[in-house]
């Protein structure tokens, strides 16, 4: 129920995900060990990962640190990677978890991801500026469901404690349930005041899967975001932090949190990662919840339009839009 925050959700194999986490996309190396210390130190008990943020080394680095130092134990810390796009072929994924359990150090994850829906060749670039059709293998059911029971097998052999996904639609959650063993415990997805995602959510919430939202205050600093409005300079967002004696970013965060959400905002600035934490104390009522409900316009910040093949069904073939809302209108 919207206006209730919990520290932990229960996923729907039992396990339990603290619903506020650390960020780490966009982290640059020289600062994301830095920032995963100073997170623990603070009290973070989630640090979202991947191999794709090309910092897990680093960020492993700093979780032996704390470790060693008693600020935490393993079992305190919930830690998250994801699969990237060109190990989705079945025979590569065991081998991928263990290069980014190797990364971090760890006997096990918390929760591994598949990290996006649209597979690319083992030699598609790093710099997602440069990837062209000659990398991309676009999606397919078929496909994706070999790739979950790969996943599947990660379970089995208690590499990851939980498999979920990110950044899937309706259409390709359904797909993927048609063959799945285990439901996917998590999707994470772009989701802030201006984008809400209030049908997926839904969506989720009837299937038992988790929803986790990354970016809570937007992305602008994407490279495919192209030209997008500053959520913290929306008035509404000002009057309530006025209102709460909060910052503007904690009402972006605490928004997400009273909608039962999972939120994993990103910083490495120290003062800014202990500002997020207690966004979790910020104690908005039903009128703000109204209020910031409102402000959603349906603009999604990152299109991923590196990820499938050029052309004008592109945004289509990746979102599912018109697929997605039939679906949910369904009875």
């Amino acid at each position: 129920m919207e206006g209730n925050v919990s520290e932990f959700i229960t996923l729907n194999n039992g396990h339990k995900i603290p619903s506020f986490g650390l960020g780490t996309w966009l982290s640059k190396p020289g600062e994301v060990g830095a920032a995963v210390e100073h997170a623990l130190k603070t009290g973070y008990r989630h640090i979202d990962c991947a191999q794709f943020y090309f910092n897990e080394k680093e960020i492993g680095d700093a979780l032996q640190r704390c470790f060693k130092d008693g600020v935490v134990t393993r079992d305190q810390v919930y830690i998250t990677s994801k699969l990237w796009c060109n190990d989705f072929a079945p025979e590569d994924v065991e081998a991928a978890c263990r290069v980014s359990l190797q990364n971090l150090q760890l006997d096990y994850l918390d929760l591994y991801l598949v990290h996006q829906v649209a597979g690319l060749k083992k030699d598609a670039p790093c710099d997602l500026g440069a990837v062209t059709d000659e990398h991309r293998l676009g999606y397919s059911p078929e496909n994706m469901a070999k790739t979950w029971e790969a996943m599947e097998k990660l379970v089995e052999k208690e590499l990851s404690r939980s498999i979920g996904i990110s950044n899937f639609t309706i259409t390709k959650t359904e797909n993927l349930l048609k063959t799945a063993k285990i439901v996917p415990a998590v999707n994470q997805v772009e989701c802030h005041p201006y984008f809400q995602q209030p049908k997926l959510k839904a969506y989720c919430d009837s299937k038992g899967v988790v929803f986790e939202a990354y970016s809570p205050l937007g992305s602008p600093a994407s490279f495919d975001a192209g030209e997008v409005p500053n959520i913290l300079e929306d008035e509404i967002i000002k009057d309530l932090a006025t209102k709460h004696h909060a910052t503007k970013a904690q009402i972006c965060i605490a928004y997400p949190l009273h909608r039962g959400l999972v939120v994993i905002p990103k910083s490495v600035n120290p003062d800014r990662i202990r500002d997020n934490l207690k966004a979790t104390e910020v104690k908005l009522d039903a009128e703000d919840l109204q209020r910031l409900k409102a402000l959603d316009r349906n603009l999604r910040y990152l299109k991923f339009s590196w990820a499938v093949k050029e052309g004008p069904t592109r945004d289509e073939e990746i979102w599912n839009i018109s697929n997605d809302e039939a679906f949910v209108g369904q009875k």
